[in-house]
């Protein structure tokens, strides 16, 4: 028998139980600068050291970060479902948990890419990148990051997965944060969706569930509820 298609979406929730601070962690600012200040094509033109000292604390946070139950819960599902995780979050903790099929809206962190062909990308062998690391056209190496202003490729490939979603799943994620959070109205009417999150407001769809849990213990609450549905 084939397995049902569940999709999940999952946001900084998930992470922050790893220890890796969100955006919001930091009240919207890095020591004394503005998050976007250090996070947009802006602030790489007008000082690529910075963006990189940036990325490079948040990679070594990363380097030493391990999935947490929520993440590990998420690649058991596959057990039963047919599975694809689509992420907010630039860590590759769902991987190392064991999900076999993740899309990265925003990026990757362990990855950088030239800065004069976007389809160079390199797996970095550890937490530091530094002005002076090129790419193989001579170029400096970028993080392989969406900045605030930069358009979300990946979106293209996310939303037919979430059209031919049987279950849609939201963990860590309030639903606030778009374009991602558009993908909910992507899924076919009726379908069940599931919203694993602390803080989430509990919106007029039909169909939803929520669990006002944090990630680690919210999922396993989920996976009681998506066995009857398997």
């Amino acid at each position: 028998m084939m397995k049902k298609k569940l999709v999940i979406l999952s946001g900084s929730g998930i992470s922050q139980e790893s220890g890796l601070q969100t955006f919001r962690d930091m009240g919207g600012l890095w020591e004394q600068y503005e998050v976007n200040e250090v996070a947009s094509p802006e602030a790489w033109k007008r000082d690529p050291e910075l963006v990189l000292r940036f990325y490079n604390e948040r990679r070594k946070q990363l380097w030493e970060a391990k999935p947490n139950a929520g993440h590990r819960g998420i690649a058991e599902l596959e057990e039963w479902f047919d599975v694809n995780v689509i992420t907010q979050n630039v860590d590759d903790l769902h991987e190392q948990a064991g999900s076999s099929r993740v899309i990265h809206l925003h990026g990757e962190l362990r990855k950088a890419r030239s800065t004069v062909d976007p389809k160079l990308v390199y797996t970095l062998k550890n937490w530091e990148l530094k002005l002076g690391d090129k790419c193989e056209k001579g170029s400096q190496l970028r993080p392989h990051i969406v900045w605030f202003g930069e358009s979300v490729d990946e979106l293209q490939r996310a939303i037919p997965i979430v059209e031919n979603a049987d279950i849609f799943v939201v963990v860590g994620t309030s639903l606030v944060v778009y374009p991602a959070a558009g993908l909910v109205n992507y899924t076919k009417p009726a379908i069940p969706i599931f919203v694993v999150d602390p803080d989430s407001p509990e919106m007029f769809i039909k169909n939803v569930t929520y669990i006002h849990e944090k990630a680690g213990e919210g999922v396993q609450l989920l996976k009681s509820k998506l066995e009857k549905l398997k």
